[in-house]
């Protein structure tokens, strides 16, 4: 399984662990990663699209706001 988020792209980046005495020693960040099935379709996706995800949608808010501005001008 390779480590990168099918939604967002999300993938391992590299950085150091740093000791009290501040030796650095290699490390890599890897993204947090499940496995989640979509209509029917396995995807790997990151636990923060996963939280985006399960979020209501937000569009009800904005077309009322599109519509009272450009009933304004």
């Amino acid at each position: 399984m390779s480590r990168v988020c099918e939604l967002c792209g999300k993938h391992p980046v590299s950085g150091h662990n740093v000791s009290h005495s501040k030796r650095r020693t290699k490390r890599v960040f890897n993204p947090n990663l499940v496995n989640r099935r979509f209509n029917g379709v396995k995807k790997v996706i990151c636990t923060a699209c996963l939280r985006t995800l399960a979020k209501p949608p937000r569009n009800k808010s904005f077309e009322k706001v599109s519509d009272s501005s450009s009933s304004a001008a």
